[in-house]
């Protein structure tokens, strides 16, 4: 790949979203332009960070309205570009309803749409797409059969489905769409960030992210008799915003990239926030048997696949490909937590 263009603008959809909103603040205060996409400019609640940043950087950002499902609706605020963020993509695992309609349509033909006007627009160099460790693996089971039970960027989530996991498989789908037509050109390369399960302080004020349900359940007592016996990688989402803009930059940078700081058990988010807080918040001591797990997860939205398939098991992530591709270096996982808990008592979330 040529070196991107630093003056051009750089796009990244779903301007709005808990990533792509530090992406955006990381690329201003290093003085690019950027065009963002956003659903709605009449909805100010959404998008009232991006206005201030708008307005704390003048002449640097500007915001477009796209829609994932309307075809053509990126090719405004792609003109002049040479680097596409695509992190636009629907997050949530409950309350789903229509998971087709809710989640695999929404990712896959979003990245097709994107990726289509990308293919439009002869200016653009490189994509970068905010793919997730879920379209690497589907449950924590899956690791018995990788060696030495960790995940690498070679693996392939190849057990999620409509009905099982279907957040998982929209991202498998969606990055799998993405790697098809980034191959059938040779115009622009394609470069993928695959992050766990992303932590760490918003720039928005919006309480609909699953990052916060989970730290506010965490302090307000909801695991306090006891948490799953299940592993899961965290990371900030300062530094997968940094991922992705060393992905843009690094002329050298290609391929998938694990972002995961740490894997640790779900206990031990709990035993961190106690060793800072001590008694102030209802943590979680112990983990529930799983025969617990099995009789009252449905009424946390835990079925008992989900429990037999990752309650109790192995599992972990390697990281080390994007350190060494991107030059990632990441914060330790205690000041991610410590961070996300001080913005919601600000807020008096918690």
């Amino acid at each position: 790949m040529s070196q991107i263009n630093s003056n051009a603008p750089i796009l990244v959809t779903g301007g709005a979203g808990y990533i792509a909103s530090w992406i955006i603040r990381y690329l201003l205060e290093d003085g690019k332009k950027v065009n963002a996409t956003i659903r709605s400019l009449a909805d100010k609640s959404k998008i009232e960070h991006l206005l201030d940043l708008k307005s704390q950087f003048p002449g640097q950002l500007e915001l477009f309205e796209a829609d994932l499902l309307r075809r053509g609706s990126f090719a405004k605020s792609m003109e002049s570009v040479e680097l596409v963020m695509h992190t636009a993509s629907p997050f949530f695992i409950s309350g789903i309803k229509d998971p087709d309609k809710e989640l695999i349509q929404p990712a896959l033909e979003g990245t097709r749409n994107v990726l289509e006007t990308v293919n439009q627009t002869t200016s653009v160099k490189r994509v970068v797409l905010t793919s997730s460790v879920a379209a690497i693996m589907g449950d924590n089971i899956d690791s018995l059969q990788v060696p030495n039970q960790t995940f690498t960027e070679e693996h392939w989530n190849s057990t999620s489905n409509l009905k099982h996991q279907p957040y998982p498989y929209s991202k498998t789908l969606a990055e799998k769409e993405a790697w098809e037509i980034a191959k059938q050109q040779s115009r622009w390369d394609l470069l993928t960030i695959n992050p766990s399960f992303v932590m760490g302080p918003s720039l928005s004020k919006r309480l609909d992210a699953t990052s916060v349900d989970f730290m506010r359940n965490m302090l307000r007592g909801a695991f306090r008799p006891g948490v799953p016996d299940t592993r899961i990688g965290f990371v900030d989402v300062r530094d997968v915003a940094k991922a992705h803009i060393l992905a843009g930059f690094t002329k050298t940078a290609k391929g998938r990239h694990i972002l995961s700081n740490r894997v640790i058990p779900m206990l031990e988010v709990g035993q961190i926030l106690k060793a800072h807080y001590g008694n102030r918040f209802p943590l979680p001591t112990g983990n529930l048997p799983k025969l617990l797990v099995y009789l009252i997860g449905p009424l946390f939205g835990l079925s008992w696949t989900y429990t037999n398939t990752n309650v109790g098991q192995p599992m972990n992530l390697d990281n080390s490909y994007s350190k060494r591709d991107l030059g990632l270096v990441y914060r330790p996982l205690e000041e991610t937590f410590v961070d996300h808990v001080q913005q919601l008592l600000a807020m008096k979330l918690i």
